[in-house]
């Protein structure tokens, strides 16, 4: 799995970045699953987002996708903002979600076409 945090848009003058911090912005396990995650950084950074879908996966035993949306939902109430996640679970399964109405995503499995989408409803 490789991923990208999306380059400069919206970041504040003089920011590195902090979607990519482990267990925030991105988290892999062999024996559960491989997450990054996009959107509003210290959102995603405070809510361990990427290690949350982890979690889910591994100890309650949700299938990915289902893990991705209880994750992106968690603690909404005080962690407002974008967040998008694509992850790969060890099965080989694919998510890609978020709670906003566009997220930049692809991917590709073997030698099938690749899928590329934008809006929500793609």
């Amino acid at each position: 799995m490789a991923t990208s945090t999306g380059g400069i848009e919206g970041q504040a003058k003089g920011r590195v970045g902090d979607s990519p911090l482990l267990g925030g912005g991105t988290y892999a396990s062999n024996e559960a699953c491989a997450v990054s995650c996009t959107g509003d950084g210290e959102v995603i950074m405070r809510g361990a987002l990427a290690h949350e879908v982890y979690a889910l996966v591994k100890y309650k035993g949700l299938p990915l996708t289902q893990a991705c949306q209880a994750a992106l939902a968690l603690r909404d109430d005080e962690l407002r903002g974008d967040k998008g996640l694509i992850a790969i679970d060890k099965h080989g399964n694919i998510a890609l979600e978020f709670n906003a109405n566009f997220m930049r995503r692809a991917y590709r499995v073997g030698q099938q076409a690749p899928v590329v989408a934008m809006w929500k409803d793609e």
